[in-house]
């Protein structure tokens, strides 16, 4: 019913907001955008796009159509890079999406013996939060992806696969001079009247917060500071304390200390998540690599002070 080049200038008219963008990212003329959209239209029973006065959005139907469109149009790309893998000797592209702090350590350990098995797969990296590469997954644009349930939990997704790697410990990231550094392990309580240095989401509870209530208590303030090394650098000014994940201590500067919460530390699980209707082609790379980043989980988290391990903070 639709045609494939109008689903995808449908998507270019989304990514550029008008017709005219569509046009030169194509190189249509913008009377052949808008009668294509029009035909568009004329096939989907209705108006796809809002006329605004400057550009156009997704009216309802529009966005069922483009949500469904972005589906179709990745599984051709991926159609596409499988028969160019086959035909050029190697077996296609591997779509890798990860959380920021899986970057650290765990994503680059898992790759580099990863690579060594499959030098012929070509990589490709995507770097977001869980829900977002949780709806690139749907849509098919990722064949693997590593997830958190931090900080607000796991939707469930029918047509994604999860596999469990591994339980991370939320730290404590002190400055070197705090009252509490010297400590072993630290009791959160004791953090009472400290200030926070995050950026939690909108609504719903924090595992911050959820710690603290366990502890009776409430955090008392804080620093919306997002980027993590915005956070080292107030921690490191003694503007406040943030939670670090034990599988990013790696990237924690020398002048602040890390510190276990005990049994009162948040905690998280990190996952790996494969699409159910990964390509035969695409699996056994993408199953080899949920292995080698279930061993690299197990090496990068971080481990309590005192252990002999070399990832451990002092």
């Amino acid at each position: 019913m639709f045609d494939i080049d109008a689903l995808r200038l449908m998507d270019a008219v989304v990514r550029t907001g008008s017709f005219t963008g569509a046009a030169t990212l194509l190189t249509y003329t913008q009377s052949a955008v808008s009668r294509r959209i029009a035909t568009l239209e004329q096939q989907a029973g209705g108006p796809l796009f809002e006329r605004l006065p400057r550009g156009v959005r997704l009216t309802p139907a529009g966005q069922a159509l483009h949500s469904h469109a972005l589906a179709v149009l990745n599984r051709i790309a991926m159609a596409e890079e499988e028969l160019a893998g086959i035909h050029g000797g190697y077996r296609g592209r591997l779509r890798v999406g990860s959380f920021a702090t899986a970057n650290v350590a765990l994503v680059p350990r898992a790759l580099r013996d990863f690579t060594g098995e499959f030098p012929g797969v070509a990589l490709t990296m995507v770097e977001g939060p869980s829900g977002g590469l949780l709806r690139r997954m749907r849509e098919g644009a990722l064949d693997i992806a590593v997830l958190s349930d931090y900080p607000a939990g796991l939707p469930y997704e029918e047509e994604v696969e999860i596999v469990e790697l591994a339980e991370d410990e939320l730290l404590v990231a002190l400055p070197a001079d705090h009252r509490l550094a010297a400590l072993p392990e630290v009791d959160l309580r004791e953090l009472r009247e400290e200030t926070w240095i995050e950026a939690p989401p909108p609504g719903g509870t924090t595992a911050l917060d959820a710690a603290c209530a366990r502890a009776g208590f409430s955090p008392r303030a804080r620093l919306r500071i997002a980027e993590w090394t915005g956070k080292f650098g107030f921690v490191a000014a003694g503007l406040g304390v943030t939670l670090v994940p034990g599988i990013a201590a790696q990237a924690v500067p020398a002048d602040l200390v890390l510190r276990s919460l005990g049994d009162l530390a948040p905690r998280r699980t990190v996952y790996a998540a494969l699409p159910r209707t990964t390509p035969p082609s695409v699996l056994p790379a993408a199953r080899t690599l949920a292995h080698f980043l279930a061993d690299a989980a197990r090496a990068a988290v971080f481990s309590p002070v005192g252990s002999s391990e070399p990832s451990a903070r002092a």
